[in-house]
């Protein structure tokens, strides 16, 4: 049955305006995106299964233009609409880092990385520079691996903490295969990382293993 249709208090834009988008699960939310179904199904079966399709909401917010593409009613238009949606999130979500003490707010820290690298299909290792009042100055993809590794040089991650005049480092990077649990590699790359630092007196706060469901914390674990 076409969502037009549908009751006026179960269409999902009209309940997101009388009680608020958090009372809309993540089909309706979807569904309001999407506006339109494809033929035979309303967009919210659509959406529904499409977070089928890709396991969770993270999922498909990073799935590539081509496995976005390739499902009925989804195209460019589509994809770069959503890509705008998910850049204004993780941008809405460094802001407590930049505006204050990043620190203090680990929540969003966790949140920004499981959005920014938790679905990278690639290893991918990430650097927060951060001020001494642990404020953000930027934040660098500075290295790239494959499914399973990436090559980190501590001298490059020392060079651009020394260019962008960071007191302060926090470091991240994903696991393509799900699992956040830190590798024996990990634990090395982040003593020889903080021992390089140190000699510099630049302080490595914490080492994030990134999934798209959960970030590890060295520093909740005792690591650091």
């Amino acid at each position: 049955m076409s969502i037009a249709h549908w009751p006026e208090a179960e269409r999902p834009r009209e309940k997101l305006l009388r009680q608020g988008a958090a009372t809309l699960n993540d089909s309706e939310l979807l569904a309001i995106f999407l506006r339109t179904g494809v033929k035979g199904i309303n967009a919210v079966e659509l959406a529904r299964s499409l977070l089928q399709e890709f396991g969770s909401l993270t999922g498909l917010l990073g799935a590539s233009l081509e496995q976005f593409k390739a499902k009925p009613g989804l195209g460019e238009a589509k994809y770069a609409q959503l890509m705008a949606c998910t850049e204004l999130a993780r941008r809405a979500l460094s802001e407590p880092m930049r505006l204050g003490d990043a620190l203090s707010s680990p929540r969003q820290v966790r949140d920004y990385l499981r959005l920014s690298i938790g679905r990278r299909d690639v290893e991918t290792f990430v650097v927060i520079f951060l001020s001494a009042q642990n404020r953000l100055i930027e934040v660098e993809e500075v290295f790239k691996g494959t499914l399973t590794e990436t090559r980190v040089y501590p001298r490059e991650v020392l060079r651009r903490a020394l260019q962008h005049n960071a007191a302060a480092l926090i470091v991240a990077h994903n696991h393509p295969s799900g699992v956040s649990e830190p590798s024996n590699a990990d634990r090395i790359l982040t003593d020889t990382l903080k021992r390089a630092l140190e000699l510099v007196d630049i302080r490595l706060l914490d080492h994030f293993v990134v999934t798209g469901g959960h970030a590890e914390s060295f520093a909740e674990r005792g690591w650091l």
